[in-house]
């Protein structure tokens, strides 16, 4: 099995464009494609398991460190003929300002794996050896193999190219020429609707552009001079065999691939229901409320009301239950939701949720309490928050910090519900979903524990 990382020198340069054109051309060539996606993003392995039908998985070293990272990549590239690792940001840009801690080349690196620079070479010549040169040689292994220019003519490709390669010892790879009907338009958040027709068309025309422009019989060669991955996947112990509901739908959607495994693991059924479509919770020893897009659906959850009141008589009777970020508003006494107006919620946390027009609290988190709930007093947690709606109470039960010392309460324990606005990753400390699970098979029958 071979890997690449398709890495930019900042973001909007075409990293999720090219990404896609490469796995849907491989997957119409009929190979086996894993997918990834370096950081927390939520929204770029969504799309490419809704709209391309590959499985993906997240790749972010702050949650998990080296060894766990290269253990999870084993694990979801089993039995694929080749890897395609979309990056983050630019390749060297990390948790903070000052290193590459966390950034895609630091996954590159602890991976081993060959990147792919896609250059946006609109309006540029020779000047986009430069940048090129500036990428590779910035570090030493930086491993940089290829490079796939994007928004350029083939004319301009075809003089470009040799020009290239005659200042630099990287493989020019093909291009991506400019086509308007092949722009991914965003919408809230950033996220495209991936199942829509126009958007499989889109995905469509780009498999057949990276076809003709790009050398992807290169591309997989390259991919193929990585070293064999021979970590030792992840696995974990059975704690006890329980169900957890866990809300999936257009308005709960996201969903670390690692968090639901590990569940799994320990023995746990995982069984999906919808808060905007289903009446009624499906039978389960406890629930996870996840986040997304609640705001945009504000009003379909809100005239829900048997299953607002089927969720808030569960945790009102002990269920366990983790909610996070839009499963956090749900709970609330009310949301604000994208059209401005107010919907009433599930009323178990006696707040609002509102719109502040900004991001709040953005970026990387570490947790830690002072009480004993889910973390012993000298563990902590791995989180990262990334939302535009605020809480006229955050909870105080967690301390947050961010890695650059930041530091504020958050997160409410009501009975046996944990919830709060960060997104917790469960394998930055296992043991904590253990003790979830658990706790789950203690409370079975609505026993309060």
């Amino acid at each position: 099995m071979g890997g690449i990382v398709i890495t930019a020198p900042a973001s909007g340069g075409g990293k999720t464009t090219v990404s896609c054109a490469l796995m849907a051309a491989l997957k119409k060539r009929g190979m086996c494609v894993s997918a990834f996606k370096c950081g927390p993003d939520y929204i770029d392995p969504m799309f490419h398991e809704r709209a391309l039908g590959i499985p993906s998985a997240n790749l972010d070293a702050f949650f998990c460190g080296e060894e766990l990272l290269k253990g999870l990549y084993a694990r979801h590239s089993l039995d694929s003929d080749i890897a395609v690792v979309e990056g983050v940001m630019g390749y060297y840009d990390g948790v903070d300002f000052s290193d590459t801690y966390a950034s895609t080349y630091h996954i590159a690196k602890t991976l081993a794996l060959p990147a792919a620079a896609v250059i946006n070479a609109r309006g540029a010549a020779l000047s986009a050896a430069a940048v090129i040169k500036g990428m590779a040689d910035f570090r030493q292994d930086s491993n940089i193999k290829a490079v796939i220019f994007n928004n350029i003519s083939e004319g301009a490709y075809s003089r470009l190219k040799p020009a290239v390669e005659n200042e630099l010892d990287i493989s020019v790879c093909g291009f991506l020429p400019h086509t308007e009907e092949c722009v991914f338009s965003g919408r809230h958040l950033g996220l495209a609707d991936a199942e829509s027709e126009a958007v499989l068309k889109k995905i469509d025309r780009l498999a057949l552009l990276a076809e003709k422009y790009i050398d992807i019989d290169k591309i997989a060669a390259i991919a193929n001079e990585c070293p064999k991955n021979s970590t030792a996947m992840p696995r974990h112990k059975k704690a006890a065999d329980v169900t957890i509901a866990v809300a999936r739908d257009k308005a709960f959607c996201f969903y670390y691939k690692d968090n639901i495994e590990l569940l799994e693991d320990m023995g746990c059924a995982i069984s999906y229901f919808s808060p905007i479509a289903d009446s009624a919770l499906p039978p389960a020893d406890g629930l996870i409320l996840g986040g997304g897009y609640p705001e945009l659906y504000a009003r379909e959850l809100s005239e829900n009301k048997p299953m607002l009141l089927d969720i808030r008589r569960a945790l009102e009777g002990g269920m366990p239950c983790l909610a996070e970020c839009g499963g956090f508003m749900y709970l609330h006494r009310r949301m604000q939701g994208k059209d401005g107006s107010f919907y009433d919620m599930a009323g178990l946390i006696n707040a609002d949720a509102l719109y502040t027009d900004k991001l709040v609290r953005f970026g990387y988190i570490e947790l830690s309490e002072d009480k004993s709930c889910l973390l012993d007093k000298d563990e902590t947690l791995k989180a990262h928050e990334f939302h535009y709606w605020d809480s006229t109470d955050n909870g105080a039960l967690f301390k947050a910090k961010k890695p650059s010392g930041r530091e504020w309460r958050c997160i409410h324990l009501y009975k046996n519900t944990l919830c709060g606005f960060p997104h917790i990753y469960y394998y930055s400390n296992p043991d904590f979903a253990r003790r979830f699970v658990l706790k789950c098979s203690d409370c079975k029958g609505g026993i309060l524990c």
